[in-house]
């Protein structure tokens, strides 16, 4: 249950699973939250954070300092609602000053309902969800904030991202048509697992009509559409749970159709070929990480938001059902598999973001890469 009281004055306290707490004030509606406690280390975007469905069941920890300067407009969110379960802010900026600002994110956080909480060390607690890895967490403000003992067990109550199902509660429920900018060159059916606005309208950009269709399509949707390439998008949740998705794709793989998959997608091709999926310590969020493109050697700042990875040998080629698979892209902080091509179809997935709104711009060539294996097959 939340009010929207503003949170200048407001006591609020965070609680994490293993017993941690910091204490500060509301910020955004007034109330209690609970989701997964994450890290974002982006400098600017934060609307489109705090739209992406990816993000749905998740508390996030922005750890630039001051947020929320230019404000919100009606032209940059990422769908059509907030995600996040809760925000986490050090210093929320008192005016807005962009000239697109329509009003102040404090104001569309308590309009949505949206729990967070501000004046706390922001830098600490990072540090800490680096330390000891990802963890639930809750956010209390208000008539919420009870004895720490009994917060801290309704937090260690609340569900675990491990093992979560997500795509269809965030994912449309009727399909729809993004249209081409332009002549129509091609057609690709795009799954919502839970898809960026961003993500069509780049492919829009490049002559494509994109159908999107619900996380639920079947085969026999998918190709109705008469696509000449099949994609797979963006989501929350545990890709061991997307079993539906993993044998719909294998169809595709088999019928040979170009297939382009991003983040969720690229987890899911993973486990369509044969590898495991597994959790990330803390997962890679924000729009600075960087990326090597393993077949030219260039490194690539990325955007990301991703807390699971694909479990794919790095050091040689894999034989699979579909024909030899390898790495095609590593983080080089870490080392995880950031995306894998296939050698012997027309199949190909990155685990970050190319379109990248807000963000980098470095990994936009992957969308042409997705129009020459459709134009290729076609001819």
């Amino acid at each position: 249950m939340t009010t929207s009281t503003r949170g200048d004055r407001i006591p609020a306290v965070l609680v994490l699973e293993d017993g941690r707490t910091f204490r500060g004030r509301a910020y955004g509606a007034v109330g209690e939250t609970f989701g997964e406690a994450v890290f974002s280390t982006g400098m600017t975007g934060y609307q489109e954070t705090l739209t992406d469905p990816s993000y749905h069941r998740q508390v996030v920890v922005m750890t630039a300092p001051h947020v929320g300067n230019t404000g919100v407009n009606d032209e940059d969110p990422e769908s059509k609602r907030i995600w996040v379960s809760g925000y986490v802010v050090r210093d929320p900026a008192r005016v807005s000053s962009n000239w697109r600002a329509q009003r102040s994110l404090d104001e569309e956080l308590t309009a949505q309902g949206v729990v967070g909480i501000s004046g706390i060390d922001t830098r600490a607690l990072t540090r800490h969800l680096r330390e000891r890895g990802a963890m639930r967490v809750g956010i209390f403000s208000g008539q919420a904030i009870a004895d720490e003992a009994v917060l801290l067990a309704k937090v260690q109550a609340s569900p675990q991202m491990k093992g979560a199902d997500l795509a269809a509660e965030v994912a449309t429920t009727e399909p729809y048509v993004i249209p081409a900018v332009g002549t129509r060159k091609l057609t690709v059916a795009a799954v919502d697992l839970g898809i960026k606005a961003m993500t069509p309208q780049r492919m829009a950009e490049r002559g494509i009509e994109v159908h999107v269709l619900p996380a639920t399509a079947t085969l026999d949707d998918i190709y109705a559409v008469r696509p000449d390439g099949v994609f797979f998008s963006n989501g929350p949740g545990d890709p061991a749970t997307a079993d539906h998705q993993m044998t719909v794709l294998r169809g595709v793989l088999e019928r040979g159709t170009p297939f382009f998959g991003i983040c969720f997608g690229n987890q899911i091709l993973g486990r369509a070929l044969g590898f495991g999926t597994y959790k990330l310590k803390y997962g890679h969020r924000g729009i600075n990480q960087p990326v090597q493109d393993r077949s030219t050697g260039k490194v690539e700042v990325t955007a990301h938001n991703h807390g699971f990875a694909v479990d794919a040998p790095l050091d040689r080629d894999s034989e699979t059902p579909y024909g030899r698979v390898r790495v095609s892209h590593v983080c080089l902080n870490d080392d995880v598999v950031e995306g894998l091509e296939c050698l012997d179809t027309p199949a190909f997935s990155v685990q970050y973001h190319p379109e990248a709104a807000a963000g980098p711009h470095d990994a936009a060539y992957l969308f042409d890469r997705f129009v020459s294996l459709m134009e290729g097959q076609r001819a």
